[in-house]
């Protein structure tokens, strides 16, 4: 523990950032789980959860939740699989 007055709020707000990037971490897999579910089974409403999807995924790049590429990436994956679904 540290003993410093600045060290010891340092800790405390970090512990309180890291709380809020799991929670939004955790909200992003579970926009990604509802994803992949829907798009199994071919439901309509995969369009707007796409649409959901990737709103999630830009706010985690903008606060570096997750790598700018890797957005990209994840956003490409999703694109791809919607079209897939949609080709059939």
């Amino acid at each position: 523990m540290p003993n410093i007055k600045s060290a010891i709020k340092r800790v405390k707000t970090s512990e309180a950032k890291n709380l809020q990037n799991r929670m939004k971490k955790s909200e992003l897999r579970t926009t990604l789980r509802k994803y992949r579910e829907a798009i199994e089974a071919k439901s309509p409403e995969a369009q707007d959860i796409l649409k959901e999807a990737i709103k999630k995924v830009d706010q985690a790049a903008s606060k570096n939740l997750l790598h700018k590429n890797t957005a990209s990436r994840k956003k490409s994956q999703l694109q791809k699989a919607f079209n897939a679904m949609s080709a059939e």
